[in-house]
């Protein structure tokens, strides 16, 4: 096949409109542009909680601070351990050793990329002070088994939710798990205002103390700096939580366009000789979709980035895969594990050939029309078939 026509336009990413520049003049206007002295930090995490089916929301920094944070509240810290998947965005990873944790790598599912709740289970010791399941490209991981041991061993999760705005598992928002979830809202996530990150709360008593230390420890009335804890400035900014509180109000109807178009593309990718998409568990019931992820199994490394810069000069946002998160230096600097590299590659054998063989697409792909979704298979298509 020769795909020779004109490069697709899909949308273009962030979206915004009047709603983004009243909210904006609305946060200026009201003359105090930090959350203690102005209003729409405050309501943006009350509506954001609320979407979600959590009893709280603290809006913080950025998502890695929004892990770090969640994770502190957690009791992670120095002489603890923290399973993590090993294909994820590093900032799982760096979160936890930020703080003085030990990171622990665990393989993944080869269908829904999600954590396997069986290698998590291998790895509890009497160490582990948290479960971090990342809800990998929007598809929530199996809840229902990492419940299950979280409830047999004690150890609480913390839901790495930074690209499952609005997910649902069996009609259970992120928020009404019972557990911590962190989200962000880095310029390219389904949401967002440059930056930003979000944790939400089940409970009160939490939500208490990760407010004292998003904001060096000291309470919201203070006004004798009486710094009841340890902490750090992770305030979100007025100006931001504007922009959010309208990325919000329009994401439902995005999730809808995109629940419309993966069906669909997913189905023609999967057509095409040597490429699988991820797959989905029935029990999502809702996946926001936040990158369109396929792999093309036995491609090395080498050939599959050869692959994403073709796709991008044929009109495509493509973009490598994580990389096994044992394989960058930045992870073996501190609050590594005692296993070596290749120790760690045999236990995490999917993770070892999703690393090299899987592509995403951006999300915004998938808020074209159903012709560009058929345009999309057609230039993946030619493209794995020319390598």
């Amino acid at each position: 096949m020769n795909v020779s026509r004109e490069l697709p336009k899909f949308p273009e990413w962030p979206q915004f409109d009047d709603a983004e520049r009243v909210a904006l003049g609305r946060a200026l206007e009201q003359g105090q542009w930090w959350r203690m002295g102005g209003g729409e930090v405050t309501a943006f995490e009350r509506e954001f909680a609320a979407y979600h089916g959590a009893e709280h929301a603290l809006a913080v920094t950025n998502g890695t601070h929004a892990l770090e944070l969640a994770l502190q509240i957690l009791g992670v810290g120095p002489g603890t351990e923290v399973i993590v998947p090993a294909f994820t965005f590093i900032s799982s990873s760096q979160a936890a050793q930020r703080l003085g944790a030990v990171a622990v790598p665990v393989d993944i599912d080869p269908g829904t990329l999600c954590i396997d709740p069986a290698a998590a289970e291998r790895a509890v010791t009497s160490k582990t002070a948290a479960i971090m399941p990342v809800h990998m490209a929007g598809h929530v991981a199996d809840m229902d088994a990492l419940e299950k041991l979280s409830a047999d061993s004690g150890v609480p999760i913390i839901q790495d939710a930074a690209h499952a705005h609005g997910a649902r598992w069996r009609g259970r928002r992120v928020g009404e798990f019972g557990s911590v979830a962190a989200f962000s809202f880095q310029n390219g996530k389904l949401m967002t205002a440059g930056e930003g990150g979000a944790v939400t709360f089940p409970d009160q008593g939490r939500y208490e103390e990760a407010f004292l230390r998003h904001s060096c420890g000291r309470p919201p009335t203070d006004r004798g700096y009486f710094h009841q804890t340890s902490g750090s400035n992770f305030r979100m900014n007025e100006f931001s939580a504007a922009v959010l509180r309208a990325q919000l109000a329009r994401l439902d109807s995005q999730i809808e366009t995109r629940e419309q178009r993966a069906p669909l593309l997913t189905g023609l990718l999967n057509e095409i000789d040597g490429v699988v998409a991820q797959s989905r568990d029935e029990r999502c019931d809702r996946d926001p979709h936040y990158m369109m992820m396929f792999r093309v199994p036995g491609i090395t490394e080498e050939r599959r980035n050869r692959l994403v810069d073709e796709l991008i000069e044929r009109g495509l946002p493509a973009f490598a895969a994580f990389r096994a998160i044992y394989r960058c230096p930045g992870f073996w600097e501190t609050g590594a594990p005692r296993a070596s590299v290749d120790e760690l590659a045999a236990l995490c054998p999917v993770t070892e050939a999703v690393y090299a063989d899987t592509v995403w697409l951006h999300h915004r792909t998938l808020l074209g029309t159903e012709d560009q979704m058929h345009r999309i298979a057609e230039i993946v298509a030619d493209t794995v078939g020319s390598l």
